[in-house]
């Protein structure tokens, strides 16, 4: 394994952020990083995945929908955030089209912990399907706290590529930040 030193890196990130400034989009670009494994076999060695929680939010506009009950509905309204409660979860019935609607429609689900195993039942497999199945939260934590760790957790899954690719940041983002995130 070879590491680069933070000197290297944050050469690359100023550079990176100032060729942005020089090319401005009309979007926010974000960063990525890619990984290069070497001497991995995907054929032999076992395929992985995970998830790391970053120091800075990665993806500040990622859209949250809080599945819950009476109480979290309460107050993802109050935060302004999407929310469904169970009878407008029944309502989809496990038509695959609406659930498939509704998994396309935001990145990622905050589902109550007392209603998270009813979930699978209520909508069949869809969000499961693709790959949104949602993370529980209890009455005890924080809508708005759950919301900015989904935002600053970024997935990887390592599959036949030797590559790894992951959104560690955007161009917004000042240079420590990005480098907090990288490092």
């Amino acid at each position: 394994m070879s590491k680069i030193s933070r000197e290297t890196y944050e050469e690359a990130v100023s550079s990176l952020l100032s060729y942005s400034q020089e090319k401005k989009r009309n979007f926010v670009e974000s960063v990525e990083l890619q990984i290069m494994l070497k001497n991995y076999d995907p054929s032999k060695d076992k395929r992985f995945s995970g998830s790391i929680r970053l120091p800075a939010i990665a993806r500040p506009r990622l859209t949250v929908c809080v599945l819950g009950d009476e109480s979290h509905c309460d107050e993802a309204k109050a935060a302004n955030l999407p929310f469904m409660d169970v009878e407008a979860l029944k309502k989809l019935k496990k038509n695959k089209k609406l659930v498939k609607k509704l998994a396309k429609k935001y990145d990622a689900f905050l589902a109550s912990s007392t209603l998270i195993k009813q979930i699978p039942r209520i909508l069949g497999p869809g969000l499961n399907k693709a790959g949104k199945f949602p993370t529980s939260v209890s009455h005890g934590e924080s809508l708005e706290d759950k919301v900015n760790e989904i935002r600053g957790t970024i997935k990887f899954q390592m599959k036949k590529v030797l590559t790894l690719g992951v959104a560690v940041g955007h161009v917004g983002m000042d240079q420590e930040e990005l480098i907090r995130n990288i490092g």
